[in-house]
């Protein structure tokens, strides 16, 4: 970039004088200048440079305010693509387009340094405003550096790594290969992996990059043909990953972004060791970003040996819950505890129930069926599919009540959670603060419920105190005032319905679940008539 300097004759450039396409000279202040330049106009610094997007080589034009102390900072950033001139005009007081004549606005993000092509993509998904670990984190990042942040779940993480990754893949000129991502991010389980590769997906788009993302529970084959078509950005469980990598179906050399996120769950689920020997087969002198909630002694090991330098971006850190969530925990006789718990469930909002086991979790759900409440469970023992089936019944609305186990503590994202029940008390204060995040999200409001018997009054007391919540105990029983309160005016029932038999995963090796149309008659060929059930 040019030194600042005023404008003089040397650094304007007609038309005709110029070496450059006319698409690639901005027009500024009704003349032509050769990138790269700046100009100093009154309270507004104009920068504009040759720049290599998705598209090929463009103008990227920035516009800087300077304060009377003479700190700078963007104020607004837009590229143009050959085909396009950008006639920017001047005035004593705002940079204005020659279009229909209406000022430029400057985006939150852009004063971060986000690409333009990606702020549009940001704002297409209802984004405005970044949140504070994105404030925190994307400068840094989309300058090259190793990142750490520590955020609580909930603020918005997933953008401030996404963000980065996309920037650099897209101004990078290496080309994907087939079986070689450009771009790694390790997820510890396959809920979070499908929801942050769909977070990818409309920025990838505005980029021109595919995204493909590979975790246990579903058929290799499906996976295997993304890596093989070449994926610019791989969202990857490391249990899978590195069976493909045993298999020959893929290789991480090419590798120039890594990110591993939930990196304390990783270490809580005992995958830090496969993600050691995944980070090893990347170059070392890439840029690597880390993001957990706590610095565990596993995870503070990946830190030292594998971020250079590191950023560290802290924001809510610790074990403090979200201040917009309100906390009750009541005391219940163990014979009224399925009475209450329907009527908790009853509410017209959505809400989040988690228990203990899987048995409980497809139990419980299939009661609030019959009862009429539109209610789906999510654990371990359903298939894959069956588990994003239920989870997007929740998502959508179809389902106002998920019963899950800790499989959706962490790295679920649903938009617009109420009230979160803790039927079943965690075991450690950590799940107790995973558990509750996924209410009141990015700001938003809700409640939790922690439903104890008496035997359980005390150890949920200590576990509640280590999360940072205080709280009385108060004995409720069924139809209570306060229960009312919580939940508003019941939701309208629904027919009550049969419960589907659970579709179960299936080891290698064992029986076939039977066809839902029956059984075969014999004489019946295997045909295709039977084979897409």
């Amino acid at each position: 970039m040019a030194a600042l300097k005023p404008e003089s004759a040397s650094s304007v450039h007609e038309p005709e004088q110029a070496g450059y396409h006319a698409g690639l000279r901005p027009r500024i202040a009704g003349r032509v200048r050769e990138p790269p330049g700046e100009l100093l106009t009154g309270a507004h610094l104009v920068r504009w440079d040759l720049v290599g997007t998705p598209r090929g080589p463009a103008v990227e034009v920035r516009v800087v305010r300077v304060n009377p102390g003479d700190v700078r900072f963007p104020l607004l950033s837009s590229v143009w693509p050959p085909h396009q001139r950008p006639p920017f005009q001047t005035n004593r007081s705002n940079i204005l387009s020659a279009n229909p004549g209406a000022p430029v606005r400057a985006s939150a993000f852009a004063e971060l340094g986000v690409p333009p092509f990606l702020i549009g993509a940001i704002e297409a998904m209802g984004i405005t405003e970044p949140f504070p670990i994105q404030v925190a984190a994307l400068p840094s990042a989309l300058e090259g550096r190793d990142v750490l942040g520590r955020a609580r779940t909930g603020s918005g993480k997933t953008l401030a790594f996404a963000v980065p990754v996309v920037a650099r893949l897209a101004a990078s000129t290496n080309r994907v290969q087939p079986k070689q991502p450009r771009a790694l991010v390790l997820v510890p389980t396959r809920e979070l992996a499908a929801q942050v590769a769909s977070a990818f997906l409309p920025l990838a788009r505005a980029a021109r990059l595919r995204v493909a993302a590979v975790y246990g529970g579903l058929p290799q084959r499906a996976q295997v043909s993304a890596l093989m078509s070449g994926a610019d950005i791989l969202v990857a469980c490391p249990g899978r990953l590195e069976d493909l990598i045993e298999q020959g179906c893929c290789r991480l050399g090419a590798v120039e972004v890594t990110v591993v996120d939930e990196a304390d769950h990783m270490s809580d689920l005992g995958f830090l060791p496969a993600v050691r020997r995944l980070l090893d087969q990347t170059r070392t002198g890439t840029q690597r970003m880390l993001f957990s909630a706590t610095l565990d002694q596993g995870v503070d090991v990946l830190v030292k040996r594998y971020l250079r330098d590191p950023v560290t971006c802290s924001v809510d850190i610790g074990t403090d819950t979200h201040v917009e969530t309100t906390h009750h925990l009541f005391a219940i006789r163990a014979s009224d505890k399925a009475a209450i718990v329907h009527q908790l469930a009853s509410g017209a909002q959505r809400s989040l129930l988690f228990t203990r086991t899987k048995r409980g979790a497809s139990k419980l759900a299939g009661q609030l069926a019959q009862a009429g409440i539109r209610a789906v469970d999510l654990h371990g023992n359903l298939t894959q599919n069956a588990r994003q089936r239920n989870l997007a019944s929740f998502a959508a609305g179809t389902s106002k009540v998920l019963v899950a186990t800790d499989i959706a503590a962490r790295g679920i994202h649903v938009e617009d959670v109420a009230l979160v029940v803790h039927v079943d008390p965690p075991e450690d204060h950590k799940a107790f603060v995973h558990r509750s995040g996924r209410t009141a999200r990015a700001g938003a409001i809700g409640t939790v419920v922690t439903l104890v018997t008496p035997e359980q009054v005390a150890d949920t007391r200590r576990l509640t105190r280590r999360a940072g919540v205080e709280t009385p105990t108060i004995v409720v029983g069924p139809g209570d005032d306060r229960i009312v309160a919580i939940t508003g005016p019941a939701a309208p029932r629904s027919m009550p319905v049969a419960q589907p038999m659970p579709q179960t995963a299936v080891r290698s090796g064992g029986s076939r679940p039977a066809s839902p149309f029956g059984p075969r008659r014999s004489g019946t060929p295997s045909g295709r008539s039977h084979r897409r059930w």
